[in-house]
Parts: structure tokens; C-alpha cells; sequence
């Protein structure tokens, strides 16, 4: 009978142990993805301070649109075009063309948002050059 006890203690505390290590995966995973968000929007960024740069030295025109992926070549592998509103997709980029913002949908269904300033003037904020940057607006929870 005392085997059974002693058996039924490390299943329990198995059990625990695996929740406890389940939740913290939970919180690593979330983590990852909002680190994934940021590298990118530092690509797109950087890709956008490239085109500016290059006006600048050349001359030319910038591109019209308040669209960041049409002053960048290379998109991001998930970007799934201009949409109207929030798709059902999650874990993918999209411009929203009624709010005129770029944003990422995370899989637990939050925004992230980020707007082209063409204005951004000598604000002092990293990542603008000439007034054009690509700033990040607060979250957005569903």
C-alpha cells in the first residue's frame, strides 16, 4: 500500500513540474515572437533609412504612399498585402489601409503597429533620417 502512496506523490509531482514547465514555454514563446516583431521592424526600418539615404545623395523622389513595404524591397516572408481590416491570420504583417498603419498579428491575436512618419522632423528619434522613420505605436489588445 505504502508503493502506492509513493507512486501517486511522483506522478503528482511530475504533473507539476510539467505544468510549471509548460507555462514558462508559454512565456518563452511569446517572448520569441514579440523578439521576431522587433528584428523585423528594424529590417523594414533599416530598408527605409536606405532609400531616404540614397535620395538624399542622388536625388529622386520618395515613394508616395504611406505603405512602409512599398519603399522596401525585401518583405517579410509573412506579409500578406493591404487589407481593410484585421485578417483572421495570426503570426503575419499586413498594411492596414484605413488607419494607414503596418502591423503584425500575434498569435495570441495583439497588434503590434507601426506608422511611417514622414514628418518625424529633428525629433531626435533613432532610426529617422530627413523626417522619415518607421515609429512603433502602442499595442493593440483584442
Amino acid at each position: 500500500m505504502r508503493r502506492y502512496y509513493e507512486f501517486a506523490l511522483v506522478v503528482i509531482l511530475i504533473s507539476v513540474l510539467a505544468l510549471v514547465l509548460l507555462r514558462a514555454l508559454g512565456v518563452a514563446q511569446k517572448d520569441m515572437e514579440e523578439a521576431g516583431v522587433q528584428a523585423e521592424a528594424a529590417a523594414i526600418r533599416t530598408q527605409i533609412l536606405e532609400t531616404v539615404a540614397h535620395r538624399e545623395t542622388f536625388g529622386g523622389q520618395l515613394p508616395p504612399g504611406d505603405n512602409p513595404m512599398d519603399w522596401i524591397s525585401a518583405r517579410p516572408y509573412n506579409y500578406i498585402g493591404e487589407r481593410n481590416g484585421v485578417p483572421a491570420e495570426s503570426g503575419v504583417w499586413f498594411f492596414d489601409k484605413n488607419a494607414k498603419i503596418l502591423v503584425y498579428r500575434f498569435r495570441d491575436g495583439h497588434l503590434a503597429r507601426f506608422r511611417l512618419s514622414r514628418d518625424a522632423g529633428s525629433s531626435g528619434l533613432r532610426g529617422v533620417v530627413s523626417g522619415v522613420g518607421l515609429l512603433r505605436l502602442d499595442d493593440k489588445f483584442e
